[in-house]
């Protein structure tokens, strides 16, 4: 971990976490930046604009908070579901630095509204489901909340307010200029005395120290969450440049992690009947699973 004393050059590029504290203020964050591991991911539909943004959004939150995560091999899921709109389901992951998702949805209902429909009108009634699994303890909590607000960013800050009750700030932005697309995020929170184990602020959204960081941090510029001559410590240093210390440690470089091979799947089928594997197998005896994350067809032999 470094300490910000001066403007720093810090790394330009993209696909990367940096995790910043100011101790001061009990408060912590993240910043990321996303572009070839973003168009990677896009890449594996043929996705409308507007399904591109949401993704690209969506995994921007993924990698924002699941690099909260402190133990390898933990995983975070968020998981977009809902009834009556274009999008029925929307799901991305983050482990270890690896991150993938997809959307699935209507084109032709979609092609029938403007460019960029409000998430409304993307998911009708719908709701945010956001799970840990925790490989030390082998344990599995989740928060589910009601998509609503503006965006996806809205519906993730009310997940903290709701099932975390820990005062967090979140801004993205997204840059598409028709070849390739980047995508930044901060997340900032405020924690007693910076200890996770202390009594949660829900009911300190006023806290003197809270109001002064989500002052700054709620400055940040889109432009400058995609601004890829920008490095990350030195959006970090515009923001809090002023406190007396802030400290950053880049974390993990992010990647496409589809985690699909013909092995686990494999492994998947032998736990099903010998009935039902029967009625999977097409007319050369092979089973085809496709999986949704990387478009890929594997054509097992079980």
């Amino acid at each position: 971990m470094k300490t910000l004393g001066s403007i720093p050059d810090g790394e330009t590029g993209f696909d990367r976490v940096l995790a910043f504290s100011v101790p001061e203020r009990n408060a912590r964050g993240r910043t990321v930046r996303l572009g070839p591991v973003l168009d990677t991911v896009l890449s594996a539909h043929d996705y409308p604009t507007a399904i591109r943004h949401l993704l690209a959004e969506a995994l921007v939150l993924t990698a924002l908070i699941g690099s909260l995560l402190k133990d390898e091999n933990s995983q975070l899921t968020m998981q977009a579901q809902a009834e009556g709109g274009i999008v029925d389901l929307l799901v991305c992951d983050y482990r270890q630095g690896e991150i993938r998702g997809y959307v699935q949805h209507d084109p032709e209902r979609l092609a029938a509204l403007e460019t960029f429909p409000s998430m409304q009108a993307l998911f009708g009634e719908g709701y945010l489901a956001i799970t840990f699994d925790l490989a030390t303890t082998d344990e599995r909590y989740q928060g589910i909340v009601p998509l609503e607000g503006e965006s996806l960013t809205d519906a993730c800050q009310s997940y903290f307010a709701q099932s975390e009750q820990v005062p967090t700030l979140i801004r993205t932005g997204i840059r598409w200029d028709g070849q390739h697309s980047i995508v930044g995020g901060l997340l900032v929170q405020h924690l007693p005395e910076g200890e996770e184990s202390r009594e949660r602020l829900h009911v300190r959204m006023d806290h003197p120290e809270w109001e002064h960081v989500a002052a700054l941090a709620g400055s940040t510029r889109q432009d400058e969450l995609v601004d890829a001559s920008l490095s990350l410590e030195a959006l970090v240093w515009r923001l809090f440049h002023e406190e007396s210390e802030v400290r950053v440690e880049p974390l993990a470089a992010l990647s496409r992690g589809c985690r699909c091979t013909a092995e686990y799947y494999e492994s998947v089928l032998q736990r099903f009947p010998e009935s039902e594997k029967a009625a999977m197998r097409s007319e050369d005896g092979l089973i085809a699973v496709d999986c949704a994350f990387c478009s890929k067809i594997f054509r097992i032999s079980a």
